[in-house]
């Protein structure tokens, strides 16, 4: 997979306003790296303090749609004993957007286009989901 920070995409837009390079053209905006989830996992465990645990198999399809469409109350009790932001659990999870990440195998795309015009910007993944998680925790969205 690869993944794209939102202030990436916005350095990404500012350049392609301004540089006479980038007039009229469309481009792909991605950090520029690529990873495989379950070398996410142990990591977005951390951020969150819960324990990980390694016993699903490679390529195995995970459904979170599925594995999360009872979890309301428990998101609802989470939200309170955490005194984050009211949200539903719908609102923070796009369940469908993780699954087609999950279990599409790759969704790659390419910077070359941007690169070849001028934009060299880029992002580590890990650390961007870790900034992202830890804005998110600074505006009581997650715990």
């Amino acid at each position: 997979m690869d993944a794209s920070d939102a202030d990436l995409i916005a350095e990404q837009q500012i350049w392609a306003a301004v540089d006479p390079n980038a007039k009229n053209e469309a481009y792909n905006c991605s950090n520029g790296d690529v990873f495989k989830w379950k070398q996410l996992w142990k990591v977005l465990a951390e951020q969150f303090e819960l324990e990980y645990e390694e016993d699903f198999e490679d390529g195995e399809k995970l459904t979170l749609e599925e594995m999360m469409k009872d979890k309301g109350e428990v998101w609802d009790q989470i939200v309170k004993e955490n005194g984050l932001v009211t949200t539903k659990l719908e609102q923070v999870g796009c369940w469908w957007i993780a699954d087609y990440g999950l279990n599409q195998g790759s969704g790659l795309d390419t910077m070359n286009k941007s690169k070849e015009h001028g934009f060299l910007g880029f992002r580590n993944s890990k650390k961007s989901f870790v900034s992202w998680i830890d804005k998110m925790k600074a505006y009581k969205i997650v715990p």
